[in-house]
């Protein structure tokens, strides 16, 4: 059974050259795990020192395993907390009076 993991990134105050040239295959990551549903949310604050994202895994090892494969992982210091529930849009059913 999959849990719920929200991910609360740090990021660098300086946003370096080199961080800056990952963004794109970071972001082209992000939208494969979206898109087959193991990261459910990612958003950015407008200060941008801070990431937060809800993944989907079995543990929060896995998501540790996820993370260290992103392009910026070694720019992002990770705080995983386990949730209780996740509601999203998506996941209530609706009926269709058709």
């Amino acid at each position: 059974m999959t849990k719920q993991f929200m991910v609360e990134f740090e990021l660098p105050e300086d946003l370096t050259e080199d961080f800056l040239a990952l963004i794109p295959r970071q972001r082209y990551m992000i939208n494969e795990l979206l898109v087959e549903g193991t990261v459910r949310s990612y958003a950015l604050s407008i200060d941008r020192s801070t990431l937060w994202t809800v993944i989907e895994a079995q543990s929060e090892f896995e998501v540790m395993e996820i993370i260290a494969k992103m392009p910026l992982a070694v720019y992002m210091h990770p705080h995983v907390s386990e949730l209780f529930f996740y509601n999203s849009p998506e996941l209530v059913h609706t009926f269709s009076l058709n």
